[in-house]
């Protein structure tokens, strides 16, 4: 029996502890099995740290600096933490709380801050590391808001919503002020002191809400390296919604037969889109131009997340139920590797120092 307390304890302080030195870019992979981040170097595809991260995690974003990884604790609106991993001492942090924010799921780092939704609150918000509060939430008004991408220079929030079938395009508007009110000087009542007002009035500014409908179980996306489509991947009938950025709209549906679509990838040159399904062997991989299917690639099971190389040559897939993540090459089409990171791999991000 005391072998066994020294050898659990010997593996706990193992998750907290540097392995060896994270390299300057890292692949980081989650594991539901074991509730941990995997650290791993993708030349040799070896798990170079661990640490724990906390019930249901789905996705990981890291810092712009390559230091930090945050992790959403899901739970289907059960959990409303995001755990904190120091990459380079390949630790865990205190986790960051998040009120009412229930469920979140998505992630992205943009402008210093962490960006993210909260599926039970209907909602999106970032969390500014720096001051260690949440300093804006903004309503959906759509059921299941699940993955979110924020763009131009965070000027537009994009974010798919399962349940409601749609994709909500939060536009910050410029210079848009709120007319004063009658009263006392600055707008306020007789007496009050105004509020302060920035270049895009009240604090927090003003956004301007499109919401697209799409096919049923919208989940996984991208948004084309040109910036000017979002394709998602439609879950329930297995097909792709196709908008065009500028309009704002569904310009095409595309027949791509992935049913139970989890996650959706553009190459780094935008040539292909990768398609993974929970329940399906194969990748899918379509012809970003003539958004004509090229191949299916067998990879597992059943896929979840997928990350690119910044390199471009390989993609890493999360084969979920079997247990490792596959390599494919980019240019033959075919797996070259798997690496282990736990058991149950799924949400997948990028560290890179400078």
């Amino acid at each position: 029996m005391q072998t066994v307390l020294i050898a659990a304890f010997g593996t706990f302080l193992g998750l907290g502890l540097a392995g060896a030195e994270m390299p300057n870019e890292a692949l980081l992979v989650l594991s539901k099995g074991d509730h941990t981040l995997a650290i791993v170097d993708p030349a040799s595809l070896k798990v170079v740290g661990k640490a724990p991260v906390g019930e249901d995690p789905h996705e990981v974003v890291a810092s712009a600096d390559g230091k930090f990884a945050y992790v959403s604790n899901y739970g289907g609106g059960a959990y409303n933490t995001l755990a904190n991993i120091d990459l380079l001492a390949q630790k865990a942090l205190p986790s960051i709380e998040l009120g009412a924010l229930r469920g979140p799921h998505g992630l992205d780092f943009a402008g210093g801050k962490v960006w993210f939704t909260a599926e039970g609150a209907k909602a999106v918000a970032s969390y500014d590391p720096a001051s260690k509060q949440i300093d804006w939430i903004m309503g959906t008004g759509q059921d299941r808001t699940h993955m979110l991408a924020v763009l131009e220079d965070q000027k537009r929030i994009v974010t798919t919503n399962i349940r409601s079938a749609t994709v909500t395009i939060l536009d910050r508007v410029e210079g848009r002020q709120r007319p004063a009110a009658a009263g006392g000087p600055g707008g306020g009542p007789s007496g009050a002191a105004a509020a302060p007002r920035g270049p895009m009035g009240p604090p927090g500014g003003d956004w301007e809400e499109t919401v697209v409908p799409v096919g049923p179980g919208a989940e996984g996306f991208d948004v084309s390296p040109d910036r000017r489509q979002l394709w998602t991947a439609n879950a329930a009938d297995g097909t792709v919604s196709v908008i065009d950025l500028t309009q704002k709209k569904v310009v095409e549906t595309l027949p791509a037969n992935v049913k139970s679509a989890n996650r959706l990838k553009f190459t780094t040159d935008g040539k292909l889109v990768l398609i993974s399904s929970l329940r399906d062997a194969n990748l899918a991989v379509f012809d970003g131009a003539t958004h004509k299917e090229v191949k299916r690639v067998k990879v597992g099971s059943g896929a979840a997340g997928i990350q690119i190389d910044p390199n471009g040559a390989r993609v890493f897939v999360a084969c979920t139920p079997d247990n490792y993540v596959a390599v494919v090459d980019l240019k033959t089409l075919e797996v070259s590797g798997h690496l282990d990171a736990g058991p149950q791999p799924d949400g997948m991000a990028w560290a890179k120092r400078p």
